[in-house]
């Protein structure tokens, strides 16, 4: 296996300091709020991490910035790790955090374009992410602009038939702006993905409906990194990353269970170990 295909649970380096952080700053915003999905957000991290710090040419201080990269959380229920992210790089303050969905608070339990600033899309209904980045890539081709685009699914989110009428338009059109980024965890609300509905051969589905395709470590850095500075991996069509990741990555035990998808009541053993484990207390 080479090193794009590593998987991330066999393979991946010890969390750094920066993404233990980002993870504590999700926590301690569940635990002020008394919900939000922790284990779809800590599979994000690294993935989140490395678009806006290696990949993504944005300007916080200029959220809508004509030429910008646009990127597109399809999985909106992940949105923890989006939020802490764009605070992290200073698109609004840290402490907003600390109102997640709060009375009054800009940071809901999906996220909202128009009033987040950094979000793109208003997404949570599963399965639109992509089709949004199409009409995004289109229109932004139409005027000239060298803009990219990238959109964050989940594998649960694969089941959504919508997925691949994109897919179809997005190979159709010949969209090598366009770079869809699934995160690849192996678990839905319920259960495995193998058992809620089977994915595999997930890279050759793809592939079959015209996307060069790559595969990562999604909780490597670097490996993230150098997949996602190739792309387009191929002119003329459109790319997907496949991340290899681990539902609930960094909180022992949410790490792969599906039962911690809608957890968001946290034991004081519960916070305390996971305070340890990430450094945050």
């Amino acid at each position: 296996m080479t090193s794009a295909g590593i998987l991330a649970e066999t393979g991946s380096p010890p969390l750094d300091a920066r993404s233990k952080a980002l993870r504590s700053t999700v926590v301690e915003a569940i635990v002020a709020a008394g919900r939000g999905h922790l284990g779809p957000a800590m599979s994000l991290i690294e993935i989140m991490r490395t678009l806006y710090d290696h990949v993504l040419r944005v300007r916080p201080e200029e959220p809508l910035w004509p030429e910008r990269d646009r990127c597109i959380l399809s999985k909106g229920h992940g949105c923890l790790a989006l939020y802490a992210i764009l605070a992290d790089k200073g698109f609004f303050p840290l402490e907003t955090l600390a109102t997640f969905c709060g009375h009054d608070s800009i940071l809901g339990g999906h996220p909202e374009f128009g009033i987040v600033p950094g979000v793109e899309a208003s997404t949570g209904a599963l399965g639109h992410g992509l089709s949004i980045g199409i009409g995004r890539a289109l229109a932004l081709r139409m005027r000239g602009s060298k803009a990219r685009i990238f959109v964050v699914l989940g594998d649960g989110e694969l089941n959504e038939g919508s997925v691949w009428e994109a897919a179809m338009a997005a190979s159709k059109h010949k969209l090598d702006s366009l770079t869809a980024v699934v995160d690849y965890n192996k678990f839905q609300s319920y259960g495995p993905t193998s058992e809620v509905l089977e994915l595999e051969p997930l890279a050759d589905k793809w592939r079959s409906f015209g996307f060069a395709v790559s595969e990562a470590d999604g909780h490597d850095v670097s490996d993230l990194r150098r997949a996602l500075e190739k792309v387009p991996y191929r002119a003329g069509r459109p790319s997907v990353l496949i991340c290899h990741t681990v539902k609930g990555k960094g909180v022992p035990d949410a790490e792969s269970n599906a039962d911690w998808h809608h957890k968001n009541k946290l034991t004081a053993n519960e916070l305390t170990t996971i305070r340890s484990v990430l450094g945050g207390g």
